[in-house]
């Protein structure tokens, strides 16, 4: 049966098959990033909301480390899967769980050692200090929780358990949700209270998995028996992961290098933008979904070298992101009024706000090609274009755009230049995909 899904099934069918339960866990993760916006939103502090958005970075260095060993271990299990390896595919799963347990570890402790050192980096004033680091220092110390969870959440996918994937990150949405207003209302704990409920939800979300892993599950495992490091299974692991890991990295960059911009025009605009950033994942989240979830069948043809199916994956992938990509945005930028109205009542913020979101959305299509081709390099293993479209979009890229549209138009040359980057990295991501794979999927 799994054989027939991955090799022969029709590609939209075994496409969706895989890519609906990731959009749907998607769906999930925005409702819960809706709600802890909402609910922040609604404290009626600007200070409290901008603080927050200051300390958002963290929460997404997170996800960073955590795709080290979810990205790069799903990937080289489904290619290992590909090549009939299966036991060698199980121990990759196990050398991954606890290798993202070690890693949040050691990131929990760092970042709780340099926590001066990083809020300043970051941005924060005299009147967004307290919120930004009551945020980071339990976003800090539920950092092992966090980073764990994006394992199993991404390999669990690669034996075609892409339900339990999408119940364990529902499950921790839910329980995210629950105890947002309890913790920031009911306790009053403010800015402390959301990232406890967001460490809460993975904890939760993290005991369903290893119970998935130790009882569903018949080629992954959690089993430390079955744990062994071995130079070019940390390579093969690294090689993508790493890369995938530059991509989160660069967007934690990328955020506060725009929240770094936007200072000089007061911190109402570094609150609206930290709403905007969140409502934009209404659009991002789908997409995002829709490119990750084709990861396991992308690797598993590229290692079996099925290049007549892999080429049909790929061009109904980029087509039908395309066409998300543009519908998406497009209705996000016409309900953006309604959208900022759903979390502040003050007209100068909703109309900040509405500028915002509607720019955002003119790079939508452009980020759609930029996920896809993000996926094929990172499902085939091609490191160094992983790499380069890591360091470009929220990067160098960004770097460059801000620097020169800042300068050119200012506030608004500020809003514009994320479009700009994702423009950009949309032209490179095509270039090394026509250099690479391209080169082999012409012929057939």
């Amino acid at each position: 049966m799994e054989q027939e899904l991955f090799e022969r099934a029709p590609v939209p069918k075994e496409y969706f098959k895989f890519a609906l339960p990731v959009v749907f866990s998607m769906v999930f993760s925005l409702v819960y990033n809706m709600a802890d916006t909402f609910f922040i939103a609604r404290t009626g502090n600007t200070n409290l909301i901008a603080g927050v958005s200051l300390g958002a970075p963290i929460f997404t260095l997170m996800i960073a480390l955590g795709d080290i060993f979810g990205l790069g271990g799903s990937s080289y299990i489904s290619r290992l899967f590909g090549q009939k390896e299966a036991e060698e595919g199980k121990r990759v799963s196990v050398f991954c769980f606890y290798g993202a347990i070690f890693v949040g570890v050691l990131s929990s402790a760092l970042l709780l050692l340099l926590r001066e050192q990083v809020l300043a980096l970051l941005g924060t004033t005299a009147d967004t200090y307290t919120y930004a680091s009551q945020y980071y220092t339990w976003i800090a110390a539920g950092a092992p929780f966090i980073i764990l969870s994006l394992t199993p959440s991404n390999i669990l996918r690669t034996e075609g358990l892409t339900t339990e994937s999408m119940v364990g990150s529902v499950l921790g949405t839910i329980v995210n949700i629950i105890l947002d207003p309890i913790f920031i209302f009911t306790l009053h704990l403010g800015a402390s209270g959301a990232a406890i409920a967001t460490v809460c939800g993975n904890i939760v979300a993290d005991l369903y998995f290893v119970w998935v892993l130790w009882r569903k599950s018949r080629k992954l495992s959690v089993d430390i028996r079955m744990f062994s490091v071995t130079v070019s299974k940390l390579k093969e692991v690294l090689v993508i992961g790493i890369p995938a890991s530059v991509t989160n990295l660069m967007q934690s960059l990328g955020i506060a290098m725009v929240n770094r911009a936007l200072l000089p025009y007061g911190n109402e605009k570094i609150a609206a933008m930290g709403i905007v950033m969140k409502i934009n994942m209404i659009a991002v989240l789908v997409m995002v979904g829709f490119a990750f979830g084709g990861q396991p069948l992308i690797g598993y043809n590229y290692g079996a070298k099925n290049w007549k199916r892999l080429k049909k994956i790929l061009q109904f992938s980029y087509f039908f992101e395309c066409g998300i990509a543009v519908v998406v945005g497009s209705a996000l930028a016409l309900a953006a009024p309604w959208a900022m109205g759903r979390f502040v009542q003050e007209h100068a913020l909703i109309q900040t706000g509405v500028q915002m979101l509607r720019i955002q959305q003119t790079g939508m299509a452009c980020v759609a090609i930029v996920l896809v081709s993000t996926v094929v390099f990172q499902s085939t293993g091609k490191a160094l274009s992983a790499l380069l479209i890591s360091l470009a979009r929220q990067g160098v890229f960004l770097c460059v755009a801000l620097a020169v549209f800042s300068a050119g138009f200012g506030y608004v040359g500020i809003l514009a230049s994320q479009p700009a980057a994702d423009a950009m990295t949309a032209v490179l991501a095509l270039l090394l995909f026509a250099g690479g794979l391209g080169k082999i999927l012409f012929r057939y």
